[in-house]
């Protein structure tokens, strides 16, 4: 099966900062970057907070995969899940994700959430065969700090 191959060529670890710049060009190729969110501030968060969770897919040398996971001793949340386009529809997602459902579950995570922007509903569809649900619920965010 090619997917199953391209699995076993990814591998997964974690981040370093070495990684930054693929990182955000990875993010910035599967448009998940924001004006107002500065990513190189979403690292710099991340990496004083949890790095351990800031996972990256590398082949070959080159970042094609990140996933950013927290736990907060209630729920677990996963932000800038991303496969390089050109490597989509192979399995890695798939690895990768449960490669952070991995590493919450050995810390007693019990429910792992994550968001997805109302323009990628082909996204909703997957994580849906990923075996994650929409709930009742509306997900409601407020700026606390902001990236200017």
């Amino acid at each position: 099966m090619a997917g199953t191959l391209r699995e076993e060529h990814m591998q997964i670890r974690p981040f370093q900062p070495v990684d930054e710049e693929s990182v955000i060009v990875l993010w910035e190729r599967c448009e998940l970057t924001r004006p107002w969110n500065d990513p190189r501030r979403d690292i710099a968060r991340k990496l004083a907070e949890d790095p351990s969770l800031f996972l990256v897919g590398v082949e070959a040398g080159t970042v094609i995969a990140s996933a950013m996971a927290g736990y907060d001793g209630h729920r677990g949340w996963v932000h800038y899940l991303a496969i390089h386009p050109d490597h989509q529809g192979q399995g890695l997602g798939t690895s990768l994700l449960a490669a952070v459902e991995r590493a919450l579950q050995a810390r007693g995570c019990p429910k792992l959430m994550l968001m997805v922007r109302n323009e990628h509903p082909e996204l909703v569809e997957y994580y849906r065969r990923q075996g994650y649900d929409d709930g009742d619920f509306v997900t409601l965010g407020k700026r606390l700090i902001a990236d200017d």
